[in-house]
């Protein structure tokens, strides 16, 4: 595998490659994708796809690498902002999230599959480093969200950052799959509707699904 080789394309050849090697990842998985297709459409030697990146795997996991690092620019935009509260970043984060599987839909479709087909090569290694990835992104807004007192004393840190993870997730789902939306129909990916949707979830969130006013039992254990 010679990365340096294909860093040094010009920038065009080096996104019809990655775009083709996700057209045919999307289409067709993994075990079924075929390097004979890709250089088919893409008018170039075999070889120079295996000089590039020395396998099929190599492709993949190259491209996994680029999409994890262009989705993380504008959540790293996000957590350096000194704009918003905590609630209106996870907002924010939510439509950015929309925003990249919209204008990569190939992308989000690999990242299904490879999250519900078991067989899918590589998948525990791939989704790991994923939910590495979220991990530490969320984790550092609800750490900064408890020390300046913006979420409930004694809240579980790691339960907050699973729930949120579990929670952008399904929403970033929703939105590529319109069944999955709550009332089962999509009122689209516009971004009025995306905004719409975002803020229903920040309102949960900062909500809560509890009366703010104290039960007598919780009076009585005050």
């Amino acid at each position: 595998m010679s990365p340096n080789t294909f860093e040094n394309l010009p920038d065009d050849k080096r996104e019809r490659v990655l775009a083709e090697a996700a057209r045919e990842f999307a289409d067709h998985g993994y075990h079924q994708a075929s390097v004979n297709r890709m250089v088919g459409r893409l008018g170039i030697a075999k070889g120079s796809i295996f000089k590039y990146f020395g396998s099929k795997q190599g492709i993949f996991e190259y491209l996994f690498g680029q999409t994890v690092a262009d989705f993380k620019k504008p959540l790293k935009q996000i957590r350096d902002s000194a704009s918003g509260d905590f609630f209106e970043r996870i907002g924010q984060s939510l439509l950015a999230g929309a925003e990249f599987i919209t204008a990569n839909p190939l992308i989000y479709r690999i990242y299904l599959k490879m999250v519900y087909q078991e067989g899918f090569p590589l998948r525990d290694r791939f989704l790991g480093e994923i939910r590495q990835a979220s991990d530490k992104y969320l984790r550092g807004l609800v750490t900064d969200a408890m020390a300046t007192g913006q979420l409930r004393p004694g809240i579980d840190a790691d339960m907050a950052v699973h729930h949120l993870d579990a929670v952008m997730d399904r929403f970033l789902q929703a939105c590529a799959i319109p069944a999955l939306n709550a009332r089962g129909a999509s009122p689209g990916n516009t971004p009025d509707a995306l905004r719409t949707r975002a803020e229903a979830v920040v309102d949960f969130l900062r909500h809560g699904l509890g009366a703010h006013t104290q039960t007598p039992e919780h009076q009585c254990r005050s």
